[in-house]
């Protein structure tokens, strides 16, 4: 498994080098992302490849100084049961 920034999101391919997953965020002004889309494919799942997406995000906002507004409900529900991501939180 293998993680890619793109343009505005972060692309997951399998050992086959097949996309299965994304991603997707945009930006606000510059110092804020609000992710609206997070997507593995249902094969993938239960691998916890969505949270490590999302962990992708928390870890680019850090580098650069931006808070997260997440949008998307899977990103929601991510921020909401890690405290640990707090610090890029947009409160």
């Amino acid at each position: 498994m293998e993680i890619k920034e793109e343009e505005n999101r972060f692309v997951l391919f399998n050992d086959e080098n097949q996309e299965i997953g994304e991603m997707t965020w945009s930006n606000a002004g510059d110092k804020m992302m609000i992710i609206d889309h997070t997507f593995v494919d249902p094969t993938y799942r239960g691998q916890k490849l969505a949270e490590k997406l999302v962990l992708n995000g928390v870890e680019k906002a850090r580098r650069e100084g931006k808070k997260i507004i997440p949008l998307c409900p899977f990103a929601k529900k991510e921020f909401d049961t890690k405290p640990e991501y707090g610090d890029v939180l947009r409160k």
